[in-house]
């Protein structure tokens, strides 16, 4: 019996060999197209992937997209347009080991560094002493805690913030009801999987097309992103360690803050999510949107999420 296990064991390595080399999928012409309008810029040793569109004449308001695990940048596609007509510039980047940025390895990623390479985006782009506005998304929420927290205290190099609006962050990973939290089970995911664990944080009647899921497997496939998101996982952790530090920024802050969330996301249930948000920051406005809009509220409920949140902007 012993003989036998060590016979698949020996088997399997060459399997795995060549499957951890299989090339990632070609871009789709909409993921082409996204990709070419964008830029790059190095932090550090890291080259990071952004947008940054020009838009509304007469008005000098910048949003700043900062999007959630285990996608990209992409996510924002479906409002860039109605972003474009209500902000002079609208700007957003993937995380380093997300979408088309690097995705070193071994690399210890933080919360902490994706926050620097924002403020480095932004200092990049001369905008480090200009008034900005965040949208965040999922793991961008944490992001924009820490620059949150960076910004009431005074820290050097931080961006200036004129409001915050947070979408479906949680301290759960999207993906951990498919199985994938494991080191091993990331490197091995494969586009069934990786499908099977995010559908389940989109609604029943929003669900992406199969077009939709393979852009965004595409996305974490390119650079190998496959074998890094165990390490990027680790912001999970790093939440709960330092809960006190991005919570106490939000509920010590002055700039405009605001939630839009989708009631039906199995990562941060209703009524009891929201409760607690309200409990621990009641000057926050909240957005709740369709009953049967989940985790993604920006790619489910496209215009909800737009109008929720150009009402949130047009109120101060």
């Amino acid at each position: 019996m012993r003989e036998w296990w060590i016979q698949v064991g020996l088997l399997m390595v060459p399997l795995v060999a060549v499957y951890l080399h299989i090339p990632p999928p070609q871009l789709s012409p909409a993921l082409h197209s996204w990709k070419s309008l964008g830029r790059y810029f190095t932090y550090k040793d890291q080259k990071i992937f952004y947008r940054d569109s020009s838009g509304a004449v007469g008005s000098s308001d910048i949003v700043v997209l900062l999007h959630g695990f285990p996608t990209s940048s992409y996510d924002w596609y479906k409002i860039w347009e109605g972003l474009t007509q209500r902000f002079h510039r609208v700007i957003a980047l993937d995380f380093v080991g997300f979408g088309f940025s690097d995705k070193p390895r071994p690399h210890r990623y933080s919360i902490f560094e994706q926050a620097s390479i924002v403020e480095a985006l932004l200092k990049h782009l001369g905008l480090q002493s200009q008034r900005l506005n965040l949208l965040s998304h999922d793991y961008g929420d944490t992001v924009a805690q820490e620059l949150l927290h960076r910004y009431e205290h005074n820290k050097t190099g931080s961006i200036l913030i004129s409001s915050l609006c947070l979408s479906n962050g949680g301290n759960r990973s999207v993906l951990k009801d498919g199985g994938l939290l494991s080191p091993i089970l990331t490197r091995l995911m494969n586009y069934f999987f990786f499908s099977r664990g995010l559908g389940a944080v989109f609604g029943p009647y929003t669900q992406p097309t199969e077009a939709e899921y393979w852009d965004m497997w595409t996305a974490v496939r390119t650079n190998d992103g496959n074998l890094v998101v165990d390490s990027v996982l680790q912001f999970i952790n790093q939440r709960k360690k330092h809960r006190d530090r991005w919570v106490g920024a939000l509920a010590a802050t002055s700039v405009p803050l605001h939630l839009i969330y989708g009631p039906l996301d199995p990562v941060n249930p209703y009524p009891e999510f929201l409760r607690l948000y309200k409990k621990v920051l009641p000057a926050s406005t909240v957005s709740v949107l369709d009953d049967h809009i989940s985790h993604y509220p920006q790619l489910e409920d496209p215009m909800g999420f737009l109008n929720a949140y150009l009402n949130f902007i047009n109120s101060f």
